[in-house]
């Protein structure tokens, strides 16, 4: 006969060995792995938008390698690296959660394409460096090595010149003052609009 502190041992065991046995699997998983985990998100989401989801994997595919949790030196997290401020822009809580992540992400591509009439390189440049940048340089790509390199490595995979979406960017007047470019007609409704 098993006492309840050898059943207990048992159990708590088979546990760990579980646990041991799924995270193994977890760092043993490829990019590839987890790009037909996130697949079904990146197709719903991109439709949705009206974004390519081929362009969605690129980023991706660049900014985390498929790594959920990656987390860069500047402060970009999740998937598709949104930085803390973009992420709420854009109505994403958890930047860990993927579909958050995605969903996010490809609102802002979406307003990037809007923004830059559908150039490929430069919605890349504004979504690396920041729109800010790309209009400090006259709407041109800035001469950064960083980002520069960023834009091979994604049209080496991602190689058309132009990529479109299928919904209006209006600009809002953030609460703080500053500016949002938005494709969600929630967002634009509950702010003020400038023309």
């Amino acid at each position: 006969m098993i006492d309840g502190t050898a059943m207990k041992t048992g159990k708590i065991g088979l546990t760990a060995l579980g646990i041991m046995a799924w995270a193994s699997a977890l760092f043993s998983a490829s990019s590839t792995d987890f790009k037909r985990l996130y697949n079904p998100i990146i197709q719903q989401v991109a439709a949705k938008h009206g974004v390519d989801p081929e362009l969605v994997d690129a980023i991706i595919r660049a900014e985390s390698n498929y790594d959920n949790f990656a987390l860069s030196e500047k402060g970009a997290m999740g998937l598709m690296q949104l930085m803390p401020e973009t992420a709420s822009q854009y109505g994403v809580g958890n930047v860990f959660n993927a579909a958050q992540n995605i969903e996010g992400g490809t609102k802002y591509l979406k307003d990037l394409i809007k923004l830059y009439n559908g150039q490929t390189k430069l919605v890349l440049a504004a979504y690396n460096a920041g729109q800010e940048a790309v209009r400090r340089y006259g709407g041109r790509i800035p001469p950064y090595q960083e980002t520069r390199d960023y834009i091979s490595r994604i049209m080496a995979k991602y190689s058309k010149p132009l990529t479109r979406s299928n919904r209006a960017v209006v600009k809002v007047r953030t609460a703080s003052g500053g500016t949002l470019l938005t494709n969600d007609p929630d967002i634009a409704r509950s702010k003020n609009i400038d023309n």
